[in-house]
């Protein structure tokens, strides 16, 4: 089994099903103890804004805001250097406990060894 997972989701309230199921892989995997980077592209690069995460519904669904705390609190989050620059969205913008970095991390830490990573 891995023992890293790294997440990338690229929806956003665009697609809220897909948006929701990776969170919740995400914060299910942090409470069950594996080391996980999830990072924020697309769409979801909105949710490193404060209170965006808040405006977030989907029936039946944990709540964005619980989901994201969990892994700023147990993981690591990171937001896309070039999608942070499409939005113009900066580092002071940003939750604290977010990170802003590009492609070349997450290929390292995709391809780290023990990892395990999916794209949402």
């Amino acid at each position: 089994m891995a023992k890293k997972l790294v997440i990338k989701v690229t929806a956003g309230a665009d697609a809220p099903e897909r948006c929701s199921q990776a969170f919740t892989v995400a914060a299910v995997a942090v409470a069950s103890g594996v080391e996980v980077s999830l990072w924020l592209t697309g769409e979801s690069a909105w949710f490193a804004l404060p209170g965006r995460a808040a405006e977030f519904e989907l029936p039946h669904a944990a709540p964005l805001p619980d989901l994201l705390d969990s892994l700023l609190l147990g993981g690591r989050v990171t937001l896309c250097t070039q999608c942070a620059a499409r939005r113009d969205i900066t580092e002071k913008d940003v939750l604290e406990g977010v990170r802003i970095a590009g492609a070349q991390v997450f290929v390292q830490e995709a391809l780290a060894d023990e990892t395990q990573a999916l794209v949402y």
